[in-house]
Order: C-alpha cells, then sequence, then structure tokens
C-alpha cells in the first residue's frame, strides 16, 4: 500500500482531508473529524498533528467511517464520542440531556464574579449533565453546592460526571424545579432553563434535531419556564440572594420585566461575547417587599 496520503485512506492526514463530506451539516468539520479520531484512537489532538502518518487498523477504520456518516446525518459530535467539554471539566452526555454549549460558561463566570469567596449554598436548577454545578464547585471548594433534574437519566448522568471529575461533594436530586427542596434556602440561584419557543423552525435543525425537545422549548414565547422559576426563587432564596438565568438573545427585556414583577432588584443583563443579551440576574431585597 502506497504511503502517500491520496492512496492511503487510512492514514490520519488523508482522513482529515474528508472534512468537505461535513460541509452540509457543520461550521467546524474539521474540527469534527478531530474529535471523531480523538475519540477512536483515545489520543489527544496534538497526536493528530505530531503523527498525520498514522494508520488506523481496518476496525479503526470501519469506526470511523460509521461515526462519520451519523455525523452527515445531522448527529451531535458529543452524542457520538459521549463526551463535551465544558468549563475545564470533561462531561460524559446521553441524549437525554442537552449538550452544554460555550455561551453557558458565561453564566458560571458570571456567578463567580458576582458571589465572593465566602461560603455559598447554591442550586443548579435543570442541572442535565452537572455542567454549571460542578463548575461552581470546582472553582469554589467552600460552597455547598445542589444541583436538580426532574429527568432520572440526567440526575444518574450528573452523578457520574461528578465521579469522573472528583467533584462528589456535590448533591443532585431527582426534582421539578423546586419540589424537592422544601424548607431549604439558597445564597444563588442558577439556571439554564429551557428558552426556546415552541415549534421554531430553528428545532428541524443542526444538532438541536436530537436534543430532548423538554430542554429546548417552553411556550408560545419561550419564557413559560422562566416566569415559573422567577416566581417560585423568593420562597427559596436566602434575604439578599440572587437569581441568575440564561435566556435567548432577543429575551433581555422581557426577562428583567419578568424579574421585576416578582419582587426582585439591582436587576440586569449581561451580554455574551457577542454582544447578545444572554443572561439576566436579580436579587431578593433584604427585607420582604411590601405590596404598594
Amino acid at each position: 500500500m502506497s504511503d502517500t496520503p491520496l492512496n492511503n485512506p487510512h492514514r490520519i492526514d488523508a482522513l482529515l482531508r474528508r472534512s468537505s463530506e461535513l460541509a452540509q451539516v457543520s461550521d467546524t468539520a474539521r474540527l469534527d473529524l478531530e474529535l471523531l479520531l480523538c475519540h477512536i484512537l483515545k489520543k489527544e489532538r496534538s497526536f493528530l498533528f505530531s503523527r498525520p502518518e498514522h494508520e488506523l487498523t481496518d476496525d479503526q477504520l470501519e469506526q470511523f467511517s460509521a461515526l462519520l456518516e451519523q455525523r452527515k446525518a445531522g448527529h451531535p459530535v458529543a452524542y457520538l464520542t459521549g463526551t463535551r467539554d465544558f468549563w475545564s471539566l470533561e462531561l460524559s452526555v446521553e441524549p437525554s440531556t442537552l449538550i452544554p454549549r460555550p455561551d453557558t460558561e458565561h453564566l458560571v463566570e458570571t456567578a463567580l464574579e458576582l458571589c465572593d469567596h465566602k461560603p455559598q449554598r447554591a442550586l443548579d436548577l435543570g442541572t442535565g449533565t452537572g455542567a454549571i454545578a460542578l463548575a461552581l464547585a470546582k472553582e469554589r471548594p467552600g460552597w455547598t453546592v445542589y444541583g436538580c433534574d426532574r429527568i432520572p437519566e440526567a440526575v444518574a448522568l450528573a452523578k457520574r460526571n461528578a465521579m469522573r471529575n472528583q467533584l462528589e461533594r456535590v448533591t443532585f436530586v431527582e426534582s421539578n424545579w423546586f419540589s424537592a427542596f422544601a424548607g431549604e434556602g439558597f445564597d444563588l440561584i442558577v439556571s439554564n432553563p429551557p428558552y426556546i419557543v415552541d415549534n421554531d423552525p430553528h428545532l428541524a435543525e443542526g444538532d438541536v434535531r436530537f436534543e430532548p425537545a423538554s430542554a429546548l422549548t417552553s411556550g408560545i414565547d419561550g419564557l413559560d419556564d422562566i416566569r415559573l422559576i422567577s416566581q417560585q426563587s423568593p420562597a427559596y432564596l436566602n434575604d439578599d440572594g440572587w437569581l441568575m438565568m440564561e435566556h435567548g438573545y432577543h429575551q433581555g427585556e422581557q426577562v428583567r420585566d419578568i424579574l421585576h414583577d416578582n419582587g426582585f432588584v439591582d436587576i440586569r443583563t449581561v451580554q455574551d461575547l457577542a454582544g447578545h443579551d444572554r443572561i439576566t440576574l436579580g436579587r431578593k431585597p433584604g427585607k420582604p417587599a411590601e405590596e404598594g
């Protein structure tokens, strides 16, 4: 068999040339192939660059071809490899949960900037893979961190991710929003809730086709869950505690109004790196607000 890449389909450099096959389904075709190869070879990406002449075995090439066909059909890379990096964590992912997005790292950054290093009780609502809760716990070892999800499979996955990242002190529980936290009080409640409108045409495009709709959509304006969380959070926040939620780029003003209507103060919206409204937060007043 020739050693030239064009004539040897087993070589890493030859396989990476196939990125054009993903042009219709991915804006990151080359990276997608790199991640699939790393998954099959159980190597870091640096190996691909330092050993472009390395040849996959027949079995490995068969695995790669199968994964490539699934990716061409639109299946997310994270579901194909079973992992996704988030913050400084490596997380297992499954189709029962939303794939953690880089945008959500901004929620973690904002929470860490807002709350100083004194011990905090924090709750991540709708934790999914456990990404937000685990990132907060890793950066703030003195905090007491909880994460909840109404999907039992998500709770089990979050617990495995805690073990995988040696953060077993985070407590994950099955709970439909606050249902398991009667009588509890928190200094910080964070959430990346569903915020896409029902029947949004983008739900039929790209990776989100394969993600659970229950983790994405929330009513005709996408704000049903944000309203519910905003209404219920004051009962579970300590005085001067903060509620912080991720939302769609066009929803900042509406979310600020929702928080205001539920008695929050010091309300503001934080923009992401692209300059879009992404996170809105508000503080529960130190004393209950009086009507009128």
